[in-house]
């Protein structure tokens, strides 16, 4: 008989150990003692936990709003700041530092709502700074910069009065409680000289130079500011100068240097070609960081003119308008330029808006914008010291441009003249530009005139104002 000697004959067969299942159990071992011991650790965290992140400190936001500042970048620094204050309410030197931006900032706007708004803000957040620190002299002087500022701009005069015997209040607490506070000296002389007091002011910025004041951007500032103010535009523009070697990125001081460079321009013609370099520095500066800011080709075309180069004058300012076309205020200083450019219909049509408002259509028309693809309402201005240019210089080129029997050119030049009669007649200089159009167009100013000024143009539903647009740095030599 045969016997298979594998068969087990006498007991139950017993299975025999797999190696790959031994592994496999060695390796859920591994694993779970990692996970155990990951979790311990910290490194990962249980299902339907959020995993935290880091959280920014203060001193991170206030370098980085320092950085942007540095750039140049003013209302990313602002908005740097502003984050600071989230984590940090009571930080009065931030507070300050924000306020102080938002000042610098209100330099760059093109109309005077827009200036006001930012110096509002401004007074705002550093009224919070005085709040929680009634005696703190960084606080005082920096409230004094905003107030001061604050009585420069578009406002009734007993306002401005008000906020100008504030700043100087301001100003000479916090040099009483600190006076080594350099930068509160140089505002204080700001005040003093925006008051003809000349001799004062001349003595505090002179103690605001002492130690490491010249190291300050808002000593130079002042400096610079006082000299223009007494006529030394040559010392002017050398101070303007240190001022911009110390924030070499802040467009506003490429701009003085320009204007004063410029206004020596009548004197010695070459100085006209150095005004167009700091212009289209400050418009550089603009490109690289991606700032849409028109000012310095308004500059640019208010150079050429004064050279002659009307047309150089016209592409410029075209430019400015094509970089914010939503803006009335820009309309009107592209009118201005297009009158002294003789281009009295383009004048006219720019004008128009900036004083009386315009629909999509004719913005469109104003800005050749053929076929009109956009819905740009532009609504008029108020008549302003700043605006009352706009007003006479529309209600001339209508004048000039009168051809009897075949438009209502004068019809709508009285309607201007009206307006402008109403709020300047004490000036001379006005008055004499309006008669003479008014002699134009042979109209009595003692009559009323049919109809008013057009209710402003209702502007519907906001269009969005692109964040970015491409720049370029015009050519300055080169005719087209």
């Amino acid at each position: 008989m045969y016997i298979n000697e594998r068969k087990n004959l006498f007991r139950s067969p017993r299975g025999t150990s797999s190696p790959y299942f031994a592994m496999a159990i060695l390796l859920v071992v591994v694993v779970l003692f990692a996970v155990v011991r990951a979790f311990a650790q910290g490194e990962i965290w249980p299902p339907f936990v959020p995993t935290p992140t880091p959280t920014r400190t203060v001193n991170s936001f206030v370098i980085e709003g320092d950085t942007h500042f540095q750039a140049g970048n003013l209302d990313k620094a602002i908005e740097s700041y502003r984050q600071a204050l989230v984590l940090e309410t009571n930080d009065t030197h931030v507070r300050a530092n924000l306020a102080n931006i938002m000042v610098y900032s209100s330099y760059t706007m093109t109309t005077d709502q827009e200036r006001l708004d930012r110096l509002n803000e401004a007074l705002e957040v550093i009224d919070l700074a005085k709040q929680d620190s009634p005696n703190n002299s960084e606080v005082l002087g920096v409230r004094a910069n905003v107030l001061s500022s604050l009585s420069n701009s578009n406002l009734p005069q007993a306002q401005r009065e008000e906020y100008r015997n504030q700043a100087e209040s301001e100003a000479l607490i916090a040099i009483q409680l600190d006076n080594n506070n350099l930068l509160a000296k140089a505002y204080y002389a700001e005040i003093l000289m925006d008051q003809f007091k000349y001799t004062q002011a001349n003595d505090y910025i002179t103690q605001a130079r002492q130690g490491d004041g010249e190291q300050l951007m808002d000593v130079c500032r002042i400096q610079a500011y006082i000299y223009e103010m007494f006529g030394e535009y040559n010392l002017a523009i050398d101070w303007y100068k240190k001022a911009s070697d110390i924030a070499p990125n802040l467009t506003f001081l490429y701009n003085r240097i320009g204007v004063l460079y410029r206004f020596l321009g009548q004197y010695d013609e070459s100085r006209y070609e150095t005004a167009l370099e700091y212009f289209a520095k400050a418009a550089g500066l603009n490109n690289q960081l991606g700032i849409d800011d028109p000012i310095p080709y308004m500059a640019i075309a208010n150079t050429y003119i004064r050279m002659g180069e009307a047309m150089i004058a016209s592409r410029n300012a075209y430019r400015a308008l094509e970089i914010n076309p939503y803006n009335s205020d820009t309309y009107g200083q592209v009118g201005v330029i297009y009158y002294r450019a003789r281009n009295y219909e383009g004048a006219i049509l720019m004008l128009r808006c900036a004083v009386m408002g315009c629909t999509a259509e004719q913005s469109c028309e104003a800005r050749e914008d053929v076929p009109c693809e956009s819905d740009i309402v532009i609504s008029p201005l108020p008549l302003t010291n700043t605006t009352v240019l706009y007003y006479y210089t529309f209600g001339s080129a209508l004048a000039g441009l009168h051809r009897p029997g075949l438009d209502n050119n004068c019809e709508e030049a009285a309607i201007v003249f009206q307006k402008v009669r109403e709020q300047f007649l004490d000036n001379d200089i006005v008055m004499g530009i309006v008669t003479a159009s008014e002699n134009i167009c042979r109209i009595n100013p003692d009559e009323p005139v049919a109809t008013e000024l057009p209710s402003p143009t209702p502007a519907g539903t906001p269009t969005p104002i692109p964040t970015e647009t491409p720049m370029f740095i015009p050519t300055l030599t080169p005719r087209p």
